[in-house]
Formats: C-alpha cells, structure tokens, sequence
C-alpha cells in the first residue's frame, strides 16, 4: 500500500504533486573554494498539496539546524531595495499602530538588523529573534538587541513569563522557513495581547503559480503559503486575519495583519480581495494546481535553448546574484561552469565560493568590469531594475542582462 507524506499543519496524507525538481543541494550552503572536490549532500526537492487545507509543502525536510547554521550567508542589508521596504514598513507601522518608546516591537528571524534598525532610530524599543549567530552579531553591532534562538511556542512562553508584551509582532518571509508551522503561529498567539498586531510576510502561491516562479522553491521554505491556507493555520490557534496588502516583493507577495480572535480590528478591504483571487483560481481545489510541472519544464527548455545558443556562438556567460532562488534555477537545469562562466555577488560571505550543486565560482561584482560579458543571467529576478541600474557601465558597454522566469527575456 502506497504512502503519501503528511500535511505539516493537519496532518492529511498529501498524494498530490504541485512539481517534482529532482534532488538538489540546500540553497544557501555555499562551498568553500578549498573542498570543491568533496561531496555534498542533495536532498529530494518534491512539492505537494494537502487537499484538505490547501497548503503546499516540500516533500522531504532537510533539519532546519543544517541550513541556518552559525555561518548561515544570508544577509538581507545587501539588497538596497529591500532596506528600503523594510523602512517603508517601519514608518506604516509606526504611524498606523501609534507606536512610541513605551511600545515594543518584536521581529522573528530579524536577520542582521535591516528592519528593526529603522524603530531604534526612532527611540521605539526592539527585540529581534534570529536562529543564526552570525547573522544575529552583526544584528548586535548596529544596537538591535537579539535572542539567538529559533522561534516557537516555548521560547514564546518564556518571553511572556519574562513580561514581554508586544504591541507588533513582525516577520518577513519566515513562515514558510518553518518546519513546524503549528508551533510558530502558535507561539505569535502565545505573545498577543489585546489589539496587538502580527504582519507577517510572505511571497504569495497565487503569484508563484502565474509566474512560473518555481525557482523560489528551496529546502529552506518548507513551506508554499495562500491566504486560504494561512487563515486557516491562523485560526486553529486562535488568530483572525483582519487586513492584507499587496506587495510587488518576491515577485508577488502578501503581507497578512492578523490578532486574536477576541480583538477589535475590523476586517480590511484588501482582505475580501484577495480572498477572493484565490476563489477565482481555484485555489481550493485540485485544478487549482494543474499542468504548473509542464510550464516548469518550458522554462528549463528556453533557458538551455539561450546558453546553448549563446555558448555554441564563443560568447560568454556570467550570472549575477548568488540567491537561493538561483540555485535551484541551476540545480534542477543541471547548469554547471561549462555554461555560465562564474556567478558575482555583493555578499562577502557569499564571495569566494562555489554554489551548491553546480559548482560555478562566486565573486565580487567587479569581476564583471574585469572580463565583460557578453551576457548577464540575473538569478534574483526581482531584483532586476536594481541591478541593471547598479550595472549601467556595463550595459554601455554592450553586456544584455537576461532572466530565466517566466521566460527568456533579453534586455538590451
């Protein structure tokens, strides 16, 4: 008798693929220049869908202790577009919830201080929550206090006891990080009081599905979030979603208010539509998630029909943007050092390298002025208009930039 993987929130048998990307490397286990002959370990990156509340998750969890280690790369203060989101959102906040130096502000996974930096500044106390030490250091270094932990119903009981009581509670593209989603939202709930605030953050399935975005598929997202699926994690712990936004980051993504059930908030506009969207693309059934593994497939065509065309005629191929998105672009392309010449970032940690799976060597970005390529495979495809701008010498002198998703599309 054939068994399925269980639903990580209900527990229902799941035997309905959403895409199967074959094994790939955890994305953001970079590999030191000096072991580029050992093995890495790959693990199955298969999607499904709990029919029976709708969410989409990785087949097989990778232990979240292996991938946000004490060394973990990922520094969000390294993309200027994101800072500057980060402190948009601190001023809604600030302004919309009234916050002042008798409040406090608390952020899981607050990564290296790029938001909550912005409530310092502004006299409002913070405290940050972030599973990885190095990240967590440098967090401390710009004055954001930060508990090096990952977050949960306990760790969240032990704030409470300890008289925490926040007014906002924040995260950015970490509930779908999560392998236990009930723990999480139920340690948010655990913290709420009153009319205190939850906004979490998260790139929207609806988007992911429309888009082609496949490649924001990685062993660290455990999970793949709707409104659908999100409202009905949030009230099996006793949260009420009351207000959505919609944000052009992650290529699309929500940013879902929520409180306890008993709380004054009155329900937004922007919720009954987005509610509705998902309505409409049958997000609440199996057709909803239909022929996405096919359009899969069409975009790995196109982008190995590009750099065998590319490559066949001597000219010369880098990618920008070591992001984990990238790499499983790479990895279930099977695309190595012998289609794309070496890969740049702005991330220190990042440089120096090689990324996982494919082995193609990261370096800083003026390695780019150095040998000019004829093309530039932009791997963060949101960030996008970011880079071309940043890279404007290069595009005068004749480099294309490229992105891969939703298809191949050249910009001169």
């Amino acid at each position: 008798m054939t068994t399925y993987p269980a639903c990580r929130h209900c527990g229902t048998e799941m035997p309905l693929t959403f895409v199967d990307l074959g094994l790939s490397a955890v994305a953001n286990s970079y590999v030191p220049m000096d072991k580029a002959g050992e093995p890495e370990p790959k693990y199955t990156l298969h999607t499904r869908v709990c029919e029976k509340c709708w969410l989409v998750q990785v087949d097989e969890d990778v232990p979240p202790e292996k991938i946000f280690t004490s060394d973990y790369a990922y520094f969000s203060s390294f993309s200027d577009s994101w800072l500057a989101h980060a402190k948009a959102y601190t001023e809604k906040m600030t302004k919309r919830l009234h916050l002042g130096p008798d409040s406090l502000v608390i952020e899981i996974a607050s990564n290296d201080g790029y938001l909550l930096k912005n409530f310092v500044a502004n006299g409002i106390p913070v405290l940050g929550v972030e599973p990885s030490g190095s990240v967590a250091a440098a967090a401390e270094k710009i004055g954001v206090p930060t508990l090096v932990e990952f977050f949960g119903e306990a760790v969240a009981k032990r704030l409470y006891d300890e008289g925490k009581r926040p007014n906002l509670i924040c995260s950015a593209n970490v509930l779908a990080h999560v392998p236990d989603i009930n723990d999480f939202v139920a340690g948010v709930a655990q913290l709420l009081t009153g009319d205190a605030v939850y906004t979490v953050e998260f790139p929207h399935l609806l988007r992911l599905i429309e888009e082609v975005q496949f490649d924001t598929i990685y062993h660290e997202h455990y999970s793949y979030l709707s409104l659908l699926a999100v409202e009905t994690i949030f009230a099996s712990k006793g949260l009420r979603v009351f207000d959505v936004e919609e944000l052009p980051t992650h290529g699309g993504s929500l940013r879902v208010y929520a409180c306890r059930k008993e709380a004054t908030h009155r329900e937004g506009v922007g919720l009954a539509k987005v509610r509705a969207d998902e309505k409409d693309a049958r997000l609440d059934s199996a057709a909803g998630y239909a022929g996405f593994s096919e359009k899969v497939e069409a975009v790995r065509e196109g982008l190995m029909r590009f750099l065998a065309e590319a490559t066949g005629q001597g000219k010369h191929v880098a990618a920008y943007g070591a992001a984990a998105k990238g790499n499983t672009l790479l990895n279930y392309c099977g695309i190595g050092p012998d289609l794309i010449d070496y890969c740049v970032d702005r991330n220190p940690a990042k440089q120096n390298t090689l990324l996982p799976g494919s082995r193609i060597p990261v370096f800083d970005v003026d390695e780019l002025r150095k040998r000019q390529p004829d093309f530039v495979l932009i791997l963060p495809w949101n960030l996008k208009a970011e880079v071309i701008k940043q890279l404007s010498d290069l595009r005068s002198g004749g480099t294309r930039f490229v992105t891969a998703v939703p298809a191949i599309l050249i910009t001169a």
